[in-house]
């Protein structure tokens, strides 16, 4: 390896060593900030079946300390744990998916003292002992908004589900409207779907009706059988670039280093193998429900606009093999607690 190659190398591998430590940091100070009852709500076994739970939508009763039983101090502790873990850009729509609550809570004309529809309701859940040299994990999830990230030996080895969802797709009214929070989602698709010739389209199209939901739900194992959709090598060059683009828009949902991590994995299992499927509508336009996904051997990302009038939008990252931290991370920590 040349000097210059070996510089590089280690760049990355410093950078990437304090990121993590970022997150093995921030998750410690959090903890520790946390009072006993609230760590009696926090505090779960790595290996507890809990961490496989994954609600998307509003629930009552969910486990894990709520955002609104924080003192400021606690929240402002929170907010940099996601952080070390999350885009800048995806926080961002964290914060504003969160706030769509307030909205939801007018629209639907709830009373004050109802908090179905609260930003106050998204919760916290750690699993094993954050620390440098343990299998730990940690959740944040509430009403659209959940990711899953699971840490060995200092090192962030998984991120997903990652689900960040909007309702509304669109405001409709108000001082808000036009908001589209999941914008890119749909107009980057909408553009690779419009470039299709009459011979790629019929590849492209999977059903005329959109499904009413994203496919892979919250199943712990992600599935979806079959190879629906038109095959990364049935596209020209500017469409593979475009696909592309579309992979990456979802992937880079996750800091910088852990993204380049996992779009190595997809390259690796060969961009060749990646399909892009839709169906239903195939204009953007009001009412029209319409899906998409890319599917390959180490992913599945899904789009679906199709509930509330096609204005209310749910997005996932499944990771097929490192899904809550995948099999292999829990027979580490099984392994490592039978030794002590």
């Amino acid at each position: 390896m040349n000097k210059t190659l070996m510089i590089a190398f280690v760049c990355m591998f410093a950078a990437t060593f304090i990121h993590a430590q970022d997150m093995v940091a921030s998750a410690v100070k959090f903890v520790n900030m946390l009072d006993s009852s609230q760590r009696a709500k926090a505090l779960y076994p790595f290996d507890n079946d809990e961490r496989y739970n994954f609600h998307y939508f509003p629930i009552d009763n969910r486990k894990g300390i709520p955002m609104d039983q924080l003192n400021a101090s606690q929240q402002q502790a929170a907010m940099t744990l996601i952080k070390t873990c999350l885009s800048e850009k995806t926080v961002e729509k964290v914060k504003e998916i969160m706030q769509l609550e307030v909205l939801l809570k007018a629209i639907e004309n709830r009373k004050p003292e109802d908090h179905f529809r609260d930003p106050g309701k998204y919760n916290f859940t750690f699993f094993g002992i954050p620390a440098a040299n343990t299998i730990w994990g940690w959740r944040f999830e509430g009403h659209h908004v959940c990711f899953n990230f699971s840490s060995k030996d200092n090192k962030l080895v998984a991120g997903t589900p990652g689900f960040l969802g909007s309702n509304p797709g669109i405001v409709q009214d108000g001082p808000q409207k036009g908001k589209q929070i999941l914008k890119d989602e749909a107009d980057m698709a909408f553009a690779l779907l419009h470039t299709l010739s009459k011979e790629q389209l019929p590849k492209a199209l999977i059903d005329t009706i959109a499904p009413g939901e994203i496919i892979t739900f919250v199943s712990r194992k992600a599935m979806i059988d079959g190879h629906a959709g038109i095959a990364y090598t049935d596209l020209n060059a500017a469409q593979q670039q475009q696909l592309l683009q579309l992979v990456k828009l979802y992937i880079y949902r996750f800091t910088k280093l852990f993204a380049d991590d996992m779009l190595k994995e997809i390259q690796q299992a060969g961009l060749e193998n990646l399909r892009f499927a839709w169906a239903g509508a195939q204009q953007p336009q009001k009412g029209k429900p319409h899906y998409y996904r890319i599917q390959g051997p180490t992913l599945i990302i899904e789009y679906d606009n199709s509930q509330n009038n096609a204005n209310h939008v749910h997005t996932v990252v499944r990771d097929l093999k490192n899904d809550f931290g995948g099999d292999m991370l829990l027979d580490h920590y099984k392994a490592s607690h039978q030794k002590n």
